[in-house]
């Protein structure tokens, strides 16, 4: 993949044929949304991966932009409003391609995340009290058949690992998200995560 309009075509596309599914509202649950933010850097399309600060909610794990949804905004204002709250890009609706499933986290969230696509997204300007670094994961290496590793458990599940590099390897709930984002949007192929296991350490 070329560039960021190539990404844009080739999302839409995906995008169109899959049909998400949203989780239902339930006692105790509450609603985030997290952003799959594509853009250029250092002349590849990415999509952005922060790892969060170490402190507070989730300290030191990897994610992605995002958060709660507040009152009675929608999944797609919650996620452009935390975009520009955690690093400083400026997200219109227009830029927003789709969305994938909810992903039910162990936490109590139901995630909706959503897939944007910008040209021109200005200097980040992350967050130093939510944001502890910033990275970029080139498309083409998220696409790459090595990336999604199975580990046996001794029950007989299975624990996703995406190992996108030698220190970045990133589990659910993060990690099904970025699993489905690549199989569905970026090969076309119809992958449900809703039911992978999340280690217990992202269950808070």
């Amino acid at each position: 993949m070329r560039s960021v309009q190539n990404f844009r075509d080739l999302a839409t596309a995906h995008l169109r044929e899959f049909g998400f599914r949203t989780s239902l509202d339930a006692p105790g649950i509450r609603r985030a949304t997290v952003v799959l933010c594509v853009l250029e850097h250092d002349g590849h399309p990415c999509v952005i991966v922060i790892k969060r600060a170490y402190r507070g909610r989730n300290a030191g794990q990897w994610a992605l932009p995002g958060g709660r949804v507040d009152g009675d905004e929608s999944a797609i204002a919650a996620g452009l409003r935390e975009l520009h709250e955690e690093i400083g890009l400026v997200a219109s609706r227009t830029d927003v391609l789709g969305r994938l499933d909810d992903f039910p986290a162990a936490s109590g969230f139901a995630i909706t995340p959503i897939v944007v696509a910008l040209d021109d997204p200005g200097a980040l300007d992350p967050n130093a009290d939510e944001v502890h670094a910033v990275h970029f994961v080139r498309l083409d290496r998220l696409a790459a058949d090595d990336v999604p590793h199975w580990v046996d458990r001794p029950d007989g599940s299975r624990l996703l690992q995406l190992r996108i590099g030698d220190s970045m390897t990133i589990h659910a709930p993060t990690g099904a998200i970025l699993l489905q984002f690549r199989d569905v949007v970026l090969l076309g192929r119809e992958t449900r995560v809703a039911d992978l296991l999340q280690p217990d350490w992202t269950h808070n």
